[in-house]
């Protein structure tokens, strides 16, 4: 099978799961892959499957996890991307010998229009740590629409709150 038909097919099995029969306490937004190899670089895609009440998504804010230090966001046609970064006290070692002086804490994706009727991908290329597998790596997520938003930001064991995109290590 092809990696495009391969992709399509997975696509719209996830889309189904989500949408088919989902009530809004399951359609939330979550990555394609919840698990990554632990230590290395990882293509993480959150999926975004409807608006806010039937209202379009015009802006999407991601919390990056305290202990990955590299992120890169993918562009997309008709969206801004914004990177907010703190600075780190003290440094730390990156990869290829480099020095990480800077910590990304957020990428938001603003001034897009995704309609309620529509989905959508977001990539980040990700440095996962080398930490344990079955570490969960926890990315709330605030989905701004024209009117409203959906704020997916609890923790997995949080049983009555809105669970976060979660990417668990391998």
């Amino acid at each position: 099978m092809s990696y495009v038909v391969k992709r399509a097919v997975i696509g719209a099995a996830v889309a189904f799961g989500i949408f088919g029969g989902a009530n809004p306490a399951n359609a939330h937004v979550v990555f394609d892959q919840n698990t990554a190899p632990a230590g290395g670089y990882f293509k993480a895609v959150l999926l975004v499957p409807h608006g806010c009440e039937a209202s379009p998504t015009t802006t999407l804010r991601v919390q990056i996890p305290e202990n990955i230090y590299v992120v890169r966001p993918q562009q997309k046609t008709g969206w801004d991307v914004q990177i907010v970064k703190k600075p780190l006290s003290p440094p730390v070692a990156g990869p290829h010998g480099k020095t990480i002086t800077d910590k990304i804490t957020e990428i938001i994706w603003s001034n897009g229009n995704l309609a309620d009727e529509f989905y959508d991908e977001f990539g980040l290329i990700v440095k996962l740590p080398d930490q344990p597998a079955g570490t969960k790596l926890v990315f709330p997520v605030v989905q701004q629409c024209t009117k409203g938003e959906s704020r997916w930001v609890s923790p997995p064991d949080v049983k009555d709150g809105t669970p976060a995109p979660v990417l668990i290590l391998k």
